[in-house]
């Protein structure tokens, strides 16, 4: 039982929290600023942050974005613009 213990918590720091992070890359196809998120050419819908500046972002610009999934729900923690 206490070599359970000891490798619980030796384990635990690599699990906690990196499994939900992701990036994806794709061309915007949708932008809407009612319910602040946008949707790439591969079907899936990412939510922007707060306070976003949407002229920053236009249809058919290529990005990559890194988001952490919650609830089923994509937050974006960072979009940049990609040259490909």
């Amino acid at each position: 039982m206490r070599i359970l213990a000891i490798l619980t918590l030796l384990l635990a720091p690599f699990f906690a929290g990196t499994a939900l992070a992701d990036d994806a890359e794709g061309k915007i196809t949708t932008i809407n600023e009612d319910a602040e998120t946008i949707t790439l050419d591969n079907g899936k819908e990412y939510r922007l942050p707060g306070e976003f500046d949407y002229s920053a972002i236009e249809k058919g610009m290529k990005v990559i974005v890194t988001y952490d999934l919650v609830d089923n729900v994509r937050y974006i923690s960072n979009i940049d613009e990609t040259d490909g």
